[in-house]
């Protein structure tokens, strides 16, 4: 027989004795023949086997004293256990959620492609912005773009630059946009990691065409 399998046998015939309804038929104010609150504890905490302890079984069932102190240290020990379980599953919890945030922040590192969905912006050619529009967000270890394009964008050889507002150039680069899926897709390789973090504007056109521009943040 297993432990666990002895476990649940000691369980149940206590759980048989306790079920009797004799803790208060029996009254035993001296406490004669009983035994100390040691073994009643280990009885009660499987310390004791109950075939170790068969000599106290029958006492527990016909002395109200003992049968009310076991039933106190049983529940007393039952109570412990509860603590101790949701302090474990708060640990598991808290290790869990502490492994996704490192989990998250690791792929975040070590991912050197950024993905920027231009797909509802309007493409606005020129030196000046022709309306306010969200910022997109690009990492300084990214050395690869993806882009999906606007709508009614041509596939092709595309050129990139990135701009500060003043309309300086620091970075250039080339991609290819083909269509994947009903999306127009450009992917190009460019290096950030020499970029101060700071507002710029994305500069994306067709060779001979002006810059459509997107504003991004480089952090």
């Amino acid at each position: 027989m297993t432990d666990s399998d002895q476990f649940e046998k000691d369980e149940k015939q206590l759980f048989e004795l306790l079920s009797k309804g004799l803790s208060t038929d029996f009254q035993n104010p001296s406490r004669l023949g009983c035994p100390d609150s040691a073994v009643l504890k280990g009885i009660a905490s499987h310390r004791i086997r109950l075939a170790q302890a068969e000599q106290w079984l029958d006492h527990l069932g016909s002395c109200s004293a003992c049968f009310a102190e076991f039933r106190l240290l049983r529940k007393r020990l039952q109570n412990r256990r509860q603590i101790a379980l949701g302090s474990t599953l708060a640990i598991l919890l808290a290790a869990s959620a502490l492994w996704s945030t490192f989990h998250s922040r690791l792929v975040l590192v070590t991912h050197d492609t950024a993905v920027l969905d231009l797909r509802s912006y309007s493409i606005e050619r020129g030196r000046q912005p022709q309306a306010k529009q969200p910022q997109l967000e690009i990492g300084r270890r990214t050395k690869h773009l993806t882009l999906y394009l606007p709508m009614g964008t041509e596939d092709g050889d595309y050129e990139l630059v990135l701009l500060k507002n003043t309309g300086d150039e620091l970075l250039r680069t080339t991609g290819v946009a083909q269509l994947e899926q009903h999306v127009v897709t450009l992917k190009a390789d460019i290096d950030f990691s020499s970029v101060p973090g700071g507002s710029y504007f994305l500069g994306v056109r067709l060779p001979g065409l002006e810059w459509a521009r997107f504003p991004v943040r480089v952090h």
